[in-house]
């Protein structure tokens, strides 16, 4: 039975990039629910785990340096944005099925250097669907297709992250990792596979040889990039928006699955957690899309903003005064301080889906029509840049200063991006 091609329908196209996007979210979830619980309790130091989920995750925050790539180079047979597409997913796939081989921790440096890698190729994905994302979906379908797809890497977190660590409790950590890549490569032939994407876009050709020619785009390319984040003060501040964390994020990060671990909870119920974490993201990524069309992005950026800093101070309380501040190695909390931190990460992940939404709609709003994919990809590689920072620095100040400092200083320097806010308007004669 010859299986549909999504891009031929309305529907279909939304669908698409739905499963493209829940292929990026499955990895995502995979890495920061199970690995982090994984290595945690092999008694792996919460500063080595933030150093390992920072290091993995750099390759997203250089993802706008694949952009030319992916626009110069193109599969006449496979198809210009599918052929990558097809090549990254089967690699993603490939690289997680080697994991199984390896041991931890002892060799925890070989399971970082492959996972980079296969972030490596996770982010290539994420810039091919992009940019296919771009040329494909109507204009009247992209601000529902966008909380589609946001919504299906939040459930991919819930399938990567909780569905896997439920899996591992039935079966092994190693197991997960094979339900993990068996996942991408079922999207892969049923999605992917069936596409036909079309002509892509005629490129004048260049005088000279191939690498003169590549020579002169990347150029263009260059030109094009400076013109789209320095044109204008919108721009400039858009740019300087973007570097900061996108606002309280220690309840996202490996901070939550460490702190799971100490305050005792079994895998059952971190994998409860995550599930029930991502949907709320899932619905909230929804609704904050639709939100976000309707009134003032800006200030309901700042309200959402505000209100994710709230979470991380209330858990910040309950941990003082329960007395738990440093990292352990394990044991039984008050069930009062477990109840504590269930509420704050589920109401962190309802806020945080809102924000997400309106976050993204701000930076298309940014985003210049004659190189929206490329500028898009940056936008969204200098926020994966913040998210592994974090990681870094806030798994240095949970090991030195304790989890209620590190949730203090997280819920404050959240608040900096609102700084940048006022200027950030995009005037109507103006076209970024």
């Amino acid at each position: 039975m010859r299986l549909p091609n999504l891009l031929g329908s309305r529907q279909g196209r939304i669908a698409a990039f739905f499963f493209l996007y829940l292929t990026e979210g499955i990895p995502q979830g995979f890495t920061q629910t199970v690995v982090a619980t994984q290595l945690r309790r092999l008694d792996v130091g919460v500063a080595q785990i933030g150093a390992f989920m920072g290091l993995i995750l750099l390759p997203w925050a250089f993802k706008w340096a694949y952009g030319p790539c992916i626009d110069l180079f193109v599969s006449q047979r496979f198809g210009h944005r599918r052929g990558w597409i097809l090549l990254t997913q089967s690699l993603m796939a490939l690289t997680l099925a080697l994991l199984p081989l390896l041991h931890l921790p002892l060799q925890l440096g070989l399971f970082t250097a492959v996972l980079f890698v296969h972030n490596c190729f996770g982010a290539m994905q994420d810039v091919a669907v992009d940019a296919l994302a771009c040329t494909t979906l109507h204009e009247d379908e992209r601000g529902f297709a966008s909380g589609m797809m946001f919504a299906g890497q939040s459930l991919g977190m819930v399938v990567g992250g909780g569905g896997a660590l439920l899996l591992g409790t039935h079966t092994s950590f190693n197991w997960s990792i094979c339900f993990v890549a068996a996942a991408i490569a079922l999207v892969t032939l049923l999605v992917v596979v069936p596409m036909d994407e079309g002509p892509g876009p005629l490129r004048e050709r260049l005088a000279g040889s191939r690498l003169t020619a590549f020579g002169k785009q990347l150029s263009g390319f260059a030109m094009d990039a400076v013109r789209a984040f320095l044109g204008s003060r919108a721009a400039l501040a858009g740019l300087l928006f973007d570097l900061l964390p996108i606002a309280a994020m220690a309840l996202s990060l490996s901070l939550q699955s460490n702190l799971a671990v100490e305050l005792g909870l079994p895998d059952t119920e971190i994998a409860q957690l995550g599930i029930w974490s991502s949907v709320l993201t899932a619905l909230s990524c929804l609704v904050g899309g639709y939100i976000s069309d309707r009134v003032d992005r800006r200030k309901a950026l700042v309200v959402y903003v505000l209100l994710l800093s709230l979470p991380g101070l209330y858990l910040m309380t309950q941990l003082s005064a329960a007395g738990w501040v440093m990292p352990s190695h394990g044991g039984s909390a008050p069930a009062g301080l477990v109840r504590a931190f269930w509420i704050a990460c589920l109401v962190y992940h309802l806020f945080f889906g809102l924000i997400y939404g309106a976050r993204a709609a701000l930076f298309i709003d940014l985003t210049r029509p004659a190189v929206a994919a490329t500028q898009f990809a940056v936008y969204m590689a200098l926020t994966n840049l913040s998210i592994a920072y974090s990681q870094i620095w806030q798994g240095f100040a949970a090991a030195h200063w304790g989890y209620p400092s590190t949730l203090l200083i997280d819920s404050l320097a959240g608040l900096a991006c609102l700084v940048f806010l006022p200027w950030m308007k995009i005037p109507k004669k103006e076209s970024p």
